[in-house]
């Protein structure tokens, strides 16, 4: 293995590679035995369209760890990948029952916080509290793990959202992992980041194949690891030094499917029904229901993403439950707004 910052980029290349000429296949595979999504009430999109995009990740991201990890911290992380991967995929091909579900990601999780040990040990000031007991800890970790890897296949649910939204916040971690000097945890970002831009190339509007469960929880548990990484580590690095806003950030760098998931939760449990029962009240359902169609929607949600990333650093000397409180109220006055204008848009039409 390359003991260099150039494992970063090579990590890139060959995620990116490796999906580039995996995802054809997979399209002629899933098209051959029609192991395809074939649209129905609940879908935005119209036909049948392959599924299994999410193999792509899964091959791209294991190989490089193999690469360009150390051996040693690779057992682990690779267990609990190949779980979710199988999870995945057996939901993707069976339909799992949510328990069913739930549970592999909790054996999963449970590898990481207990073999790899990878835990949230503090909340670093959020609500006036600091070290957890060891048991709050573990069930602290695995309820956010739960959400993260859960909001990331809830958002999954137009032509290239998923995937961009993927890409930005692994791209996002990745940096800020590359300027701590935390080169392995950098590799894990980046090997994802290009395996979804390969991925968007054949997800983008009309999309040639979807990521499907196997895709989006293999992105919401890498996406998780890298959150609690932040969490636990702070922002340290030469020009800027915030260690205790690790919660902060890694909040904003999740904030889109968090905030839209915890907005919908709310709303359905306010309204009398199953917080948990599927819909249409997603963001980017609002704005399909405004007529700005898939290409534009995720290209509005994508910037829209980046916004909060950006206003996220002049919050940054602020209070820590102060800049979560801003930045909650911002996101939740931002996504409701479609879904008012569509209430007005309909209005006036009558």
């Amino acid at each position: 293995m390359i003991n260099s910052n150039y494992n970063i980029i090579l990590a890139l290349l060959t995620s990116f590679a490796i999906s580039y000429l995996i995802i054809p296949k997979l399209i002629s595979f899933a098209s051959r035995y029609r192991l395809s999504d074939v649209a129905g009430k609940r879908s935005a999109h119209k036909g049948s369209v392959p599924i299994f995009g999410g193999v792509a990740f899964f091959f791209s991201i294991i190989a490089c760890l193999i690469l360009y990890f150390d051996f040693s911290n690779i057992i682990f992380l690779s267990g609990a990948i190949v779980i979710v991967f199988f999870v995945g995929m057996l939901d993707d091909l069976l339909g799992l029952s949510p328990i069913k579900k739930l549970l592999g990601q909790l054996i999963s999780i449970s590898i990481i916080i207990f073999l790899a040990n990878l835990k949230i040990s503090s909340f670093y000031g959020v609500w006036g509290i600091y070290e957890l007991p060891e048991f709050i800890s573990v069930l602290f970790t695995a309820f956010v793990f739960i959400v993260i890897i859960n909001s990331m296949n809830l958002i999954d649910g137009i032509d290239g959202l998923a995937a961009g939204i993927g890409s930005i916040s692994a791209l996002c971690f990745g940096l800020l992992a590359f300027y701590m000097n935390e080169i392995e945890i950098s590799v894990l970002a980046f090997s994802l980041v290009g395996s979804l831009l390969a991925f968007i190339k054949y997800n983008f509007h009309p999309a040639k194949i979807f990521m499907g469960d196997t895709g989006s929880l293999l992105i919401g548990l890498v996406l998780s690891i890298l959150a609690v990484n932040l969490i636990n580590s702070g922002i340290k690095t030469d020009f800027i030094t915030f260690p205790n806003k690790g919660p902060f950030i890694a909040i904003s760098f999740l904030s889109l499917p968090l905030f839209d998931s915890l907005r919908i939760f709310v709303s359905r449990l306010f309204r009398g029904k199953h917080p948990l029962h599927p819909g249409k009240g997603h963001i980017h359902h609002a704005l399909l229901r405004l007529g700005f169609g898939h290409k534009k929607t995720s290209i509005i949600l994508y910037i829209y993403f980046l916004l909060l990333i950006i206003l996220t650093y002049f919050l940054l000397p602020l209070n820590i439950n102060l800049a979560i409180l801003f930045f909650a109220i911002v996101n939740f006055c931002c996504l409701y707004l479609p879904f008012y204008f569509y209430r007005v848009h309909n209005k006036t039409k009558e």
